[in-house]
């Protein structure tokens, strides 16, 4: 790790004025993943502003809405009595995320800006066009079976890690962003981007941006919604495949549904082609598979990851499938 220098701001004001204070700046909260990054020499700020005095440690109704602070804790918002009984996919997604001590230091913020688990990315000896853009993606002819079949491009193929962003995809989260120039609210659907030809370019955030607070619409039928994780392993483990799923059914019709999709993308991906699908239909398993089918058609698979489309489709199934149950 390489000596840097700490700044501990007291307002939102300050802690921007510090990251824009000198180039190679980063926020830190938990610090549960930047941490790591640091010290395998993948990533070397010069300067990291510690952000836990702001006042973004609260999960407040406002109005309809519900609105999350950037430093409230993974485990806080896990077990929040709002968010279990009108977001649950949000609670589920986070608990199957980590470990219950990583949960218990991991904000919002820093889980939204978690970076990918790419073994090319964190090997510094490896090229990555992520980590150092136009040296090449060592995953593409690589060793690929955790890597995305969905929003891939000729520069990147790393898929996005969070169990989160999966639910806050699903659930039309808007994140609300202070930079010099003011505030601003960022549709999630907008707030990632592809890799395309840029993959060094991860989110919608300008140069010294800080997140405040994630916001979530009112969305009853969302209380009865799903996420499924499937991975290696019961506990501790980043997902092969992932789905957050909530169907609103009335007189055996879905009228509206939200799905999103983890651990297959290079971004938390919003299944708009399965909803589509969804729309007007029966609630029944061919449904789910034709809304599957449809979401994983453009698919591309790599060497090492063919299974993930079909493990995909199952997992769309299944998640739809227990939405459907409790709705």
């Amino acid at each position: 790790m390489k000596p840097f220098t700490l700044a501990r701001p007291h307002s939102g004001i300050e802690a921007i004025q510090a990251f824009k204070s000198r180039e190679g700046g980063a926020y830190i909260g938990g610090g549960t993943s930047l941490v790591d990054l640091m010290k395998e020499n993948v990533l070397s700020p010069s300067l990291l502003v510690d952000i836990n005095a702001l006042p973004f440690d609260k999960v407040e109704q406002d109005g309809d809405k519900v609105r999350i602070g950037a430093l409230v804790r993974n485990s806080d918002l896990a077990e929040h009595p709002l968010i279990r009984e009108r977001y649950p996919m949000l609670s589920e997604a986070l608990l199957s995320g980590a470990s219950q001590q990583l949960r218990n230091a991991a904000t919002v913020g820093g889980n939204l800006l978690q970076r990918t688990r790419c073994y090319y990315f964190r090997d510094s000896a490896s090229p990555c066009n992520k980590r150092a853009p136009g040296s090449g993606c060592a995953a593409i002819e690589g060793y690929n079976r955790i890597h995305a079949v969905l929003g891939c491009s000729e520069q990147c193929i790393a898929t996005h890690p969070s169990d989160m962003c999966v639910a806050l995809a699903a659930l039309d989260a808007v994140i609300h962003v202070k930079g010099s120039s003011g505030e601003r609210a960022i549709a999630f659907d907008d707030f990632y981007l592809l890799p395309g030809k840029t993959p060094q370019r991860e989110t919608a955030l300008e140069h010294g941006d800080l997140i405040m607070s994630v916001e979530l619409p009112e969305m009853p039928f969302a209380r009865n919604s799903r996420y499924i994780k499937v991975r290696d392993r019961a506990s501790y483990e980043f997902a092969l495949s992932s789905a957050a799923a909530a169907l609103d059914i009335k007189d055996g019709i879905i009228g509206d549904s939200r799905l999103a999709l983890g651990g297959i993308a290079t971004k938390p991906w919003r299944a708009h082609e399965a909803e589509r699908v969804l729309k007007g239909a029966k609630p029944d398993a061919a449904t789910f598979e034709k809304a599957a089918d449809a979401e994983l058609k453009s698919g591309k698979a790599s060497r090492f990851n063919g299974f993930k489309i079909e493990l995909a489709k199952r997992t769309i199934v299944r998640a739809l499938s227990d939405a459907g149950r409790t709705a």
